[in-house]
C-alpha cells in the first residue's frame, strides 16, 4: 500500500512539474505512432519478412506483407486505384515504379533520409527512392559446363553457344520486373533495335522455359533441370548459399542494375505510417536488413554497409538505364517481344 501511495504521490509531482514548465495548456502530442501498415513486397519472401519484423521490432509498427513479383505489384496497384487497399509498395526495380508514377499510383513524398542518397537513386519529385542496387548476371551449373568444356558466359553472345539450346531459363517480361530489366538491357547493349532483335530471336531458341518468378532460374540450374539462366547477379548468389553449390553466377559485361525501390501508394489509408516505413527503411538499419537472409545487394544509403558477399561495382561494366524512357516503352517492349519473338 506504501508503495502505491508513493508512485501515486510521484506521478502528481511530475505531472505538476510539467505543467508548471509549459506555457501552452494543452496537451503535447505523442511522437510515437502506433498502428499497421499493408506492404506490397517485391522482393524474395525470406529476406522481406525479415525486414518487416525488423521494422516492427524497432518501431512497433506493425506490417501486413503481401508477396507478389513487381509486375504483379503493379497490376495489383492498378486494379485498387479507386479503393487503395496498401500503404507502400516495397522492393522491385525502379522502372516499374516509373510506370506507376506516370499512371499517378504513387505518391510523392520526399523523406529526410532520402537527402543522403546520390540523385541518380532516386526520382527527382520524390515518388520513389531507391535502396540497393543488383546487376544482372547469369548462373550455370558448373556441371554442365565441365560435361560441355565450357567457361562460364559473361557476354550476352556467350549464350547462342549451341551448347545452350534449350539449356536456358529466364523469367517473361509480362509477369516479372526482373525480365522486364533483362528486356531493357538488351536493346540498350546493342547498336540499334533491329540488331536487338535479332539477338531475342536467336536467345528465344536458347530457351527452355520462362518462368513467372525472377528468382525461379537459379533454383531450376541448381536443380540440373537447365543448363543456365539469366537473372540478377546477387539472386545467384543466395540460391548458392542455400546449398546449391554447384552453381556458377556471373556479372554480365554491359549489364544493366535493379535498382530496388520504394514508394508510398497514392491514397494510402495510413499515410504517416506509410512514411514512418519509407524513413526507417531508407537508413542504414533498413538497407542493412536481412543481409543474414540473402540481401547482399550494393546499399544506396552512404552510411550503410554492404554484405560481405557484395562485390565491388566499379569493377564491372555496367550501362545506365534510362529509368523515364524504359517506363514509357514498357508496355510497347513486351507487346512488341510477345508478338515478334514469344508467339513466333
Amino acid at each position: 500500500m506504501r508503495k502505491s501511495i508513493w508512485r501515486l504521490s510521484l506521478l502528481l509531482i511530475v505531472s505538476i512539474l510539467a505543467a508548471c514548465g509549459s506555457d501552452d495548456s494543452s496537451d503535447e502530442p505523442d511522437d510515437k505512432l502506433e498502428g499497421k501498415i499493408t506492404v506490397y513486397a517485391g522482393s524474395d519472401e525470406e529476406r522481406a519478412i525479415e525486414t518487416m519484423n525488423l521494422f516492427t521490432e524497432e518501431t512497433g509498427i506493425e506490417v501486413d506483407m503481401v508477396r507478389l513479383s513487381a509486375g504483379e505489384i503493379l497490376s495489383r496497384v492498378r486494379a485498387e486505384s479507386a479503393n487503395t487497399q496498401a500503404d507502400v509498395w516495397f522492393g522491385g526495380p525502379a522502372e516499374t515504379f516509373e510506370v506507376a508514377k506516370e499512371e499517378e499510383l504513387l505518391e510523392p513524398y520526399v523523406s529526410p533520409t532520402a537527402e543522403y542518397i546520390s540523385d541518380e537513386y532516386k526520382d527527382d519529385e520524390g515518388y520513389w527512392t531507391g535502396m540497393l542496387v543488383n546487376p544482372l548476371g547469369f548462373v550455370v551449373n558448373q556441371n554442365f559446363l565441365d560435361a560441355n568444356g565450357l567457361e562460364a558466359p559473361t557476354t550476352w553472345e556467350d549464350l547462342l553457344d549451341p551448347a545452350y539450346e534449350g539449356e536456358i531459363v529466364m523469367p517473361h517480361p509480362a509477369s516479372s520486373g526482373t525480365a522486364y530489366t533483362i528486356l531493357y538491357n538488351i536493346l540498350q547493349y546493342f547498336d540499334n533495335e533491329e540488331e536487338a532483335y535479332d539477338y531475342l530471336e536467336a536467345l528465344d531458341g536458347q530457351v527452355q522455359q520462362y518462368t513467372t518468378s525472377g528468382v525461379a532460374p537459379a533454383r531450376m540450374v541448381g536443380m540440373e533441370e537447365a543448363g543456365a539462366g539469366i537473372l540478377f547477379y546477387y539472386n545467384s548468389v543466395k540460391s548458392m548459399e542455400e546449398g546449391f553449390d554447384n552453381l556458377e553466377p556471373t556479372v554480365v559485361d554491359g549489364a544493366g542494375y535493379e535498382l530496388f525501390a520504394v514508394a508510398k501508394i497514392a491514397d494510402a489509408p495510413n499515410p504517416e505510417l506509410a512514411e514512418a516505413f519509407i524513413d526507417w527503411v531508407l537508413g542504414p538499419a533498413g538497407q542493412e536488413a536481412a543481409q543474414d537472409f540473402g540481401n547482399y545487394n550494393n546499399v544506396t544509403h552512404p552510411e550503410a554497409a554492404d554484405a560481405e558477399q557484395a562485390i565491388e561495382l566499379s569493377d564491372y561494366h555496367l550501362i545506365d538505364f534510362d529509368l523515364s524512357d524504359a517506363a514509357e516503352s514498357r508496355d510497347e517492349i513486351i507487346q512488341k517481344w510477345e508478338n515478334e519473338i514469344y508467339d513466333q
